[in-house]
């Protein structure tokens, strides 16, 4: 869906840019001084006022277990037993592995933390000091975690509230618990996470996920992408039109392309927006205005 979206925003930029271009290839090389008229140019326009809108950063995802740690033997010596099996929760100082040897205390391997076994030796295996008899994952909390671009780090925040679906379907709410102050060398993005609730270890680790960051609230017009202009430098905007009737190329930002259109910034609370004529006049024109 968010692909899909970003489609649409990249075809809405990218239809204005061809037609700027398409335009140059017609315009004529010889300056002449234009012929004064006492005719103004209709346009079609309404008024429009900004709304509150509330924006969300949206990023690629994945989950991460809080703890993960290989479960090592102190002393070498057979498996004679195990005191779990794969994919089992187990609670702190369960016994893991018991050892055959006459080093006394050290014949147990005991968990050191509560939580589901991810891998455990079969009994028979023979464990020399420093082997991996075991390896215990935590699963709750578990933590998103996403990489925030460098252009949007001063957006987010601690405990700004988040929205996560997973791949499996799962839909999940939660805070921002961690905003890195260090950027990825390779990726220059800013690590942030979310430690989520998880008792029952349904979240498992690992799953790809999308996490909605949601920032401040701004205020934005609601338009039709099909009002959508290129000035001469090549910049997306709209027209607008002034209190003394004189038309205006405005920048604009888009923050959302929704079903019912597309919400953006950059321009005035209240404003007069032409939304038919808007290619046929140009910036400082004086018109007639028709509103709807």
């Amino acid at each position: 869906m968010e692909l899909t979206k970003n489609i649409r925003i990249s075809l809405y930029i990218l239809i204005p840019i061809l037609l700027w271009m398409i335009s140059g290839f017609f315009k004529n090389n010889d300056l002449q001084e234009p012929i004064p008229s006492s005719d103004l140019f209709n346009v079609q326009t309404v008024f429009s006022v900004a709304e509150e809108y509330q924006p969300y950063i949206k990023l690629k995802a994945s989950t991460k277990s809080e703890k993960r740690i290989n479960v090592k033997a102190k002393t070498s010596g057979e498996v004679v037993m195990i005191g779990a099996v794969q994919g089992e929760f187990i609670e702190k100082d369960t016994v893991l592995c018991s050892l055959g040897v006459v080093e006394l205390n050290r014949t147990e391997v005991k968990a050191p933390f509560s939580g589901f076994i991810e891998e455990i030796v079969k009994p028979g295996n023979f464990l020399e000091r420093g082997q991996v008899c075991s390896t215990i994952i935590q699963l709750d909390p578990i933590s998103v975690v996403a990489g925030v671009p460098e252009y949007d780090i001063n957006k987010v925040r601690i405990n700004q509230s988040v929205f996560v679906e997973l791949v499996t379907g799962q839909n999940i709410e939660g805070k921002l618990t961690f905003v890195s102050k260090s950027a990825s060398p390779d990726t220059r993005t800013f690590s942030v996470e979310s430690q989520i609730k998880n008792p029952d270890g349904i979240i498992k680790d690992g799953l790809t996920a999308e996490i909605s960051i949601e920032i401040d609230k701004v205020k934005a017009h609601k338009i039709s992408p099909s009002i959508l202009l290129l000035n001469d430098e090549g910049k997306l905007g709209i027209r607008i039109v002034n209190n003394k009737n004189i038309a205006l190329f405005v920048e604009i930002e888009i923050l959302e392309d929704s079903e019912e259109g597309l919400w953006v910034t950059g321009i005035p609370d209240e404003v007069e927006i032409i939304i038919q004529g808007q290619g046929f006049v140009e910036d400082g024109q004086e018109v007639i205005t028709n509103r709807i």
